[in-house]
């Protein structure tokens, strides 16, 4: 195994490093999902991307000196990379989150209670127009919470889709979305112009998604997923898998099994626990040795299924910044 993967494993376990105030000015704060409200930055170790949350205590510190990142653990060099400037969000991609808001009330995520802004059309045709400036943008993908219902969301979102299309007058540039699926979000996205979904399961232990995700149908959402890789095809729908709120490594393995025997691609994604969460569930530490073991089952399932993520085109399967990613880190 290459020597950075193990070292990007070590870094995601701890969830971040302190930072001076030089990397101020590359902060990028994310609004959706278990990060939300939280400040990162991007850092490319010998290929290999991971996004790092400022944090006021971790055993890793970080320093910034021409474009080039040194972290320390005990006072000793652990890695030196490459900082990456996130365009919208992450790097290479105009990632936007529509509504930072959620009716639902998922239990390891903050967004229900930071009640955040929803951005209008134009705001988010900002962004893609300040992205389309970079000569580095590769995808646009927009996410959302549910301002309202998730019926609602999906066809605003599908609006969006199809101005962000007009925007892009012609240019090859995919668009990728995130959001709750409803029983014809495939159909409207796929007429609206975008090219792949992400439909998160959150966790495959049936027993847990129950305490973590009321009002949420776990057999509902795999559903949503076989029908969207009808509507998009394999390799271009995904969905994330959080480990670290007690489900076990079998109960993993056989819920990435299940997803990729269906066309869909797993991301495993380690929670973080977040402040305005405490109370609301418990979540365990996730070691580099199990991140790398369960990223390893989860390249033997792609390999298995014929699912291969280099062919997906936007959000985090590229992006990479956050996970351990087959074929790619490993």
């Amino acid at each position: 195994m290459d020597s950075s993967v193990r070292k990007k494993a070590e870094l995601i376990e701890a969830g971040g490093t302190t930072v001076d105030d030089s990397f101020l000015p590359y902060q990028s704060r994310s609004t959706a999902g278990p990060g939300a409200g939280l400040e990162s930055v991007f850092v490319n170790i010998d290929g290999h991307r991971v996004r790092l949350g400022v944090r006021q205590a971790s055993k890793f510190s970080a320093t910034l000196k021409d474009g080039m990142v040194t972290i320390y653990a005990g006072g000793e060099e652990f890695a030196h990379g490459r900082l990456e400037h996130a365009i919208s969000h992450c790097p290479e991609q105009v990632y936007v989150t529509v509504s930072e808001r959620c009716a639902f009330d998922c239990k390891f995520c903050p967004v229900p209670k930071l009640q955040g802004k929803i951005k209008s059309d134009e705001e988010v045709l900002e962004l893609v127009r300040q992205g389309l400036k970079s000569p580095d943008l590769r995808a646009i993908t927009i996410t959302s919470g549910v301002w309202t219902t998730p019926e609602e969301e999906a066809g605003r979102i599908a609006r969006i889709v199809r101005l962000i299309k007009k925007e892009l007058a012609g240019r090859d540039i995919p668009i990728g979305v995130s959001i709750y699926a409803t029983d014809n979000s495939s159909e409207l996205l796929k007429e609206a112009g975008a090219v792949e979904v992400k439909y998160n399961i959150e966790t495959v232990d049936r027993e847990l998604f129950e305490k973590v995700c009321p009002g949420l149908s776990f057999d509902y959402i795999v559903q949503a997923l076989e029908h969207a890789v009808e509507v998009f095809g394999r390799n271009h729908v995904a969905s994330n898998i959080l480990i670290g709120m007690g489900e076990s490594d079998e109960t993993v393995i056989e819920g990435m099994e299940m997803l990729a025997s269906k066309g869909v691609i797993p991301i495993l994604r380690k929670t973080n626990p977040h402040p305005l969460r405490a109370g609301d569930i418990k979540v365990e530490p996730v070691s580099a040795d199990r991140l790398l073991k369960l990223a390893g089952e989860q390249r033997r399932i792609l390999e298995k299924h014929g699912l291969d993520p280099t062919r997906a085109l936007t959000g985090c399967v590229p992006c990479t910044g956050c996970d351990i990613t087959p074929r790619i880190d490993l």
